[in-house]
């Protein structure tokens, strides 16, 4: 927070200075985030080994996948909820210490029964940790640097994406998976002593400032704010999940790694874009990443077979998405105020809603209509969601600067 700072001038006291923000625990916040989101994704790139190690099918192994999100959707508002009383960095190091816990029990599992309960739980730990990152990160600054500061706190997301998931897979490849849910453990383990030594500690709600949830849910703006994320995120699922067989008309099938770098870059260069400008045009930012990844999925659909083209808009599209967890998730804190941890566990659920609806959506769309659908279906999805922000002027995605909201 600012500083007032004494003048050697007796009877005269200097203006506050410049706060700064608190960067290795908004880092610490970040890593959170990074190892929640390896923990997820992880088992995509090592699948064949996976399967092979724990003796199941690629279908049984994909499943790891499935019961995480399962464990999240579950439990992400109800634990948020029951833990609404507890200090904060409590809560914190409860969901970073399971993630110690269920990935050593992955890495040492023979049993894939007993893998499915630690992935489950591992799910369960992620979902606590999504509904406190954000809101964590604003408690720790003045308003004008809370976008800033929640730009930090999420940049583990797409450092996942773009960098873990690679070199995940590729030490997996090397030295076998278990190694790797090992060394996801080992960092975890360093984790907590960062969190213990740079995280500050906050108090919990006091039991008559708890809100039900029932009531958070009906907090005018919070709805808008869920819907677009439905919206905005199953159009992105369906194109991520399925990137694939969709670059496959470009030619683009071995380049994949690139592709998803190209993706990874620009997803970065979104996220400090919109740190930098989220507290002044946090209303314009939403729109203009949607209507521009709209514009993106029309391009794709007249020129998604030439490989220039989907450089591009695979570029455009990152950048689009880069900054997303951070303007949904501020205007989610912003709508909600002091009950911000309850609806970011309702983000949770909704971003996780979008990911299986992505799958389930996308595997439809690719086995009746082919890839070729796949622009026409993003494009009303995402017009659907411009015309909810468009309308939530006063709450959800309210007009002006947000400098002196919390």
């Amino acid at each position: 927070m600012n500083k007032t700072v004494s003048s050697p001038v007796p009877g005269i006291v200097c203006a506050p200075t410049a706060e700064k923000l608190p960067r290795a625990g908004l880092l610490a916040l970040a890593m959170t985030g990074f190892v929640a989101m390896l923990t997820e994704i992880l088992p995509a790139g090592l699948l064949p080994q996976i399967s092979e190690g724990l003796r199941v099918s690629d279908a049984m192994g994909g499943q790891l996948m499935t019961v995480f999100s399962l464990g999240s959707l579950l439990t992400a508002i109800p634990l948020t909820a029951a833990t609404r009383g507890w200090r904060r960095r409590s809560v914190l190091l409860l969901a970073i210490i399971g993630f110690l816990i269920f990935n050593t029990v992955t890495a040492l599992s023979t049993s894939y029964p007993l893998t499915l309960i630690a992935r489950f739980l591992a799910g369960v730990a992620a979902g606590l940790a999504w509904g406190l990152l954000a809101g964590y990160a604003r408690r720790m600054v003045n308003a004008p640097l809370q976008g800033q500061a929640m730009a930090i706190a999420m940049v583990g997301v797409p450092l996942a994406l773009s960098l873990g998931m690679p070199l995940g897979t590729s030490v997996g490849t090397m030295v076998g998976w278990r190694c790797t849910f090992g060394i996801i453990s080992g960092l975890t383990l360093a984790l907590v002593f960062w969190v213990l030594l740079k995280v500050p500690d906050y108090p919990g709600q006091e039991a008559d400032q708890r809100m039900p949830i029932r009531e958070v849910f009906r907090t005018p703006g919070v709805r808008p704010v869920l819907i677009v994320i439905l919206a905005w995120m199953l159009a992105h699922n369906i194109l991520y999940t399925y990137i694939v067989p969709f670059l496959a008309s470009a030619g683009l099938t071995s380049r994949v790694d690139v592709v998803l770098l190209v993706f990874g870059i620009a997803s970065l260069l979104g996220i400090w874009l919109v740190g930098l400008l989220v507290n002044r045009w946090l209303r314009l930012l939403v729109m203009s990443s949607l209507g521009t990844f709209a514009l993106v999925a029309a391009v794709l659909q007249i020129g998604g077979t030439v490989p220039m083209v989907v450089y591009l808009s695979v570029a455009v599209w990152g950048l689009t998405f880069g900054g997303a967890p951070t303007l949904l998730q501020t205007a989610s804190a912003d709508t909600a105020g002091e009950n911000s941890d309850v609806a970011q566990s309702m983000v949770v659920t909704a971003w996780n809603l979008a990911i299986a609806g992505g799958g389930l959506v996308g595997g439809l769309l690719l086995v009746t209509n082919g890839v070729a659908s796949f622009p026409w279906i993003l494009l009303a999805l995402l017009l659907a969601a411009l015309v909810v922000v468009w309308l939530a002027k006063e709450h959800g995605f309210r007009l002006g600067p947000r400098d002196s909201t919390r």
